[in-house]
């Protein structure tokens, strides 16, 4: 039966990547290309959308670390219940905006917080479904990231600094060492069509769609 499952399953496919990326745009028109179910982690739920509302406020500014885990935690498994194993499981494809690597980058690494702590939160949160399929991570310079986010309000995230925005990267760094077989590291600072032909290539090569 195991096997049955893991036929019919769907493609997993998760755009990452720090502030002023672009990654949205990118997941977008992935997978309108691909026919997928396009969904974002937090907020992908009515519920998460509840969640990420107090994670990206920028009133809220007494929120522990590991508070903030917590929620971001409560919105995956509400987001995995609802969304990610019904659509994967169906057979349809996914083109997810962040996922669990968002969450070791941010709050694990640009948080500080035990990593060990962060992985246990995330199988909790996530089961059987804890691995894409294929991570993009995009990496603009500070310098990029600012430009783009000129001229707009900036939530929690996107005012936390240099220090933690750098810790964040580490974060990433660390996963795509970690998870090299499935995590591909993508130059953001390109034009945006070339950082999605370069996405397009990676799915048809490594995932044959």
């Amino acid at each position: 039966m195991a096997s049955e499952v893991e036929i019919q399953r769907g493609k997993y496919i998760v755009i990452e990547g720090g502030e002023g990326a672009g990654k949205s745009a990118q997941a977008r028109r992935l997978a309108e290309a691909l026919g997928a179910c396009l969904t974002r982690e937090t907020g992908g739920t009515d519920i998460g959308r509840r969640i990420r509302e107090i994670l990206h406020d920028n009133s809220v500014t007494n929120l522990d670390p590991m508070a903030e885990a917590m929620l971001v935690s409560a919105d995956r498994a509400q987001h995995i219940f609802e969304v990610v194993a019904p659509t994967l499981y169906s057979g349809r494809d996914l083109v997810s905006d962040r996922n669990w690597w968002s969450f070791v980058a941010y709050q694990g690494f640009g948080r500080e917080q035990d990593i060990g702590n962060m992985y246990r939160l995330t199988r909790m949160a996530t089961g059987e479904l804890y691995m894409p399929d294929l991570v993009v991570v995009i990496r603009v310079t500070k310098e990029e990231a600012r430009k783009r986010m000129t001229g707009r309000e900036l939530d929690r995230f996107e005012q936390a600094g240099d220090e933690f925005h750098d810790l964040v990267d580490k974060g990433y760094d660390y996963l795509l060492d970690t998870y090299h077989d499935i995590g591909v590291l993508v130059d953001g600072n390109a034009s945006p069509d070339n950082v999605y032909f370069q996405i397009r290539r990676l799915c048809r090569d490594r995932l044959g769609i």
